[in-house]
């Protein structure tokens, strides 16, 4: 990213780029709603997040906007010095479960699409580990 648009100090950076996350999906791609480069501090281990943004109303009309209804992409920032290390890490191990987790939500039935669901992908001491959680 040039430095005219960085939005994180210095000594932070994404591992992954918009490049990656589009190589990993392809077509997949398309029902990502929200794909968001965090630029808070410290996100503790949690380096890759997706989510799905279930149909709720969000207004006193009770209509769902259908921009609103998809995944949501969060790639947290990393100490810039372990960017390279981390972003190895997660295009070998966990783009691949991000595409498995979206294409199983894809056609997942709708007692699943109907609730919000978030998944981590958190990396300390060098171990990538992920889950679903609430």
């Amino acid at each position: 990213m040039p430095a005219r648009n960085r939005r994180l100090p210095r000594h932070r950076a994404w591992p992954l780029t918009t490049t990656d996350i589009d190589e990993c999906l392809g077509p997949l791609l398309s029902h990502v709603t929200d794909l968001r480069f965090l630029t808070g501090s410290d996100s503790g281990t949690i380096v890759l997040g997706a989510a799905w943004v279930a149909p709720h109303p969000r207004n006193h009309g009770r209509g769902v906007h259908p921009d609103t209804v998809g995944f949501r992409l969060d790639v947290h920032p990393v100490d810039a010095t372990e960017r390279a290390a981390v972003r190895a890490v997660l295009r070998a191990r966990a783009l691949p479960q991000l595409h498995a987790w979206v294409t199983r939500a894809i056609a997942a039935d709708e007692t699943w699409r109907l609730v919000p669901h978030q998944h981590h992908w958190r990396l300390a001491d060098g171990h990538l580990t992920h889950r679903d959680e609430a």
